[in-house]
């Protein structure tokens, strides 16, 4: 039974660990993978909805989170009034903008 032991013992001194060198690598492969699959593009979408946010004006045709779709009356700072038909008007957040139609959508829907 001893035999078995000590011959595991010395199998295991004969392995080397990795150089550090080797895990620093690593630890940039990974970072850069994270970088490029999440980060990037979680911060590049981020940014085309600010610039969508900004560039909401008065008789935008919207579409907000809820999926209800109208046409901006009124913005005041944060928020925006939006009237889905005649005569029914609503406040928003104009960062639950999702998305602007080309103008006269709503008319052919």
């Amino acid at each position: 039974m001893s035999l078995f032991i000590s011959t595991a013992h010395a199998a295991g001194e004969a392995a080397q660990q990795p150089s550090m060198m080797a895990n620093i690598l690593m630890i940039a492969v990974f970072v850069a993978i994270f970088y490029f699959l999440i980060w990037r593009p979680q911060s590049k979408r981020a940014k085309e909805h600010r610039a969508l946010v900004e560039s909401l004006g008065l008789g935008s045709e919207v579409v907000f989170a809820g999926g209800l779709m109208g046409k901006i009356t009124k913005i005041e700072g944060d928020f925006a009034v939006v009237e889905l038909s005649r005569g029914v008007e609503v406040k928003i957040q104009r960062a639950s903008v999702i998305s602007v139609l080309p103008e006269g959508t709503l008319n052919n829907l």
